[in-house]
């Protein structure tokens, strides 16, 4: 690699067109510039300057390598600007977390970006195991999930919980059995069996006896489209809150009312060590309001 001291000192050479001038502007000696413009050249395999007694002018290769010295140093000056300015509205921020979550954050994260056009913002539905490797890993720079992880190098803050529900089509009032459920059918999706063994047990102790015994009614893995069966009359499903959010016929739907109420929590997780940029504390902000929302 070129020596960037080196290139530096015969910039300023470049510029000032004298070793003197060149030699008290970077406060060194009239020799040591020299010995850094000969280094150069030998580092090069190419002169750099044709001397003309006291006076010289560039070579091609020294006009390129004059370029290149001022090309650096506008990069440094734009990258301290860009760190001396750490606005919340530059730059870009990297969010991993559960898909129900992630209806609920996105459409709050695009108003962002319409307000700030230099802010960019990744948001990734991905499982728990996913979101917590790629915070380790520096893929993620905030991640959500359901517990708190007790990693030693990951920050971890709850920011709140978030019910399970139990969604029957609208009309379905009353009790909840589970002869009535097996009639409906389930309206399934990847999440769905993990929910099932979690609030099943609690409340059809007699019934239940595994979410693989279940009569399915449908499938379905696009986080948006689980509710539209139920809200038509095909099935019932679970989810937790958030996974309602973008969902726009809610009033088709009856959030069932169970003896036994099952909560999931809502961590946040960050790597830890590492200082928060101002453009990732206003998203977890945004984060933790719309677990409050959720509580």
């Amino acid at each position: 690699m070129l020596n960037a001291t080196w290139i530096e000192t015969f910039t300023v050479l470049a510029e000032e067109r004298h070793f003197t001038r060149a030699a008290a502007r970077l406060n060194m000696t009239q020799p040591g510039v020299s010995q850094h413009l000969r280094k150069l050249e030998g580092q090069l395999g190419h002169s750099l300057i044709s001397q003309d007694g006291k006076n010289f002018t560039l070579t091609a290769a020294g006009e390129t390598i004059r370029d290149l010295g001022l090309s650096r140093r506008a990069e440094e000056r734009a990258l301290r600007d860009a760190i001396a300015l750490d606005s919340p509205d530059v730059g870009e921020v990297r969010v991993a977390c559960a898909g129900s979550f992630a209806t609920l954050l996105y459409p709050r994260a695009i108003e962002l970006m319409q307000k700030s056009s230099r802010l960019a913002i990744h948001v990734e539905a991905a499982p728990q195991a996913r979101v917590l490797s790629g915070v380790l890993e520096g893929r993620f720079d905030l991640g959500v999930i359901a517990e708190d992880p007790r990693h030693p190098r990951i920050e971890a803050q709850r920011i709140g919980q978030e019910e399970l529900c139990l969604v029957l089509p609208a009309g379905t009032d009353g009790p909840v059995r589970f002869d009535d459920l097996e009639a409906l059918g389930l309206v399934a999706h990847p999440d769905v069996f993990g929910y099932i063994n979690d609030l099943f047990p609690l409340n059809f102790p007699d019934a239940f006896s595994g979410a693989d015994r279940l009569h399915i009614r449908t499938q379905v893995n696009q986080i948006g489209q689980i509710p539209a069966p139920v809200a038509r009359g095909v099935g019932y499903t679970l989810l937790p809150r958030s996974g309602f959010s973008a969902f726009s016929e809610t009033d088709r739907l009856n959030f069932a009312s169970l003896p036994e109420r099952r909560y999931h929590e809502l961590w946040a997780i960050s790597h830890r060590g590492r200082t928060p940029s101002a453009r990732l504390k206003r998203i977890m902000d945004l984060i933790c309001d719309l677990a409050a929302s959720l509580d």
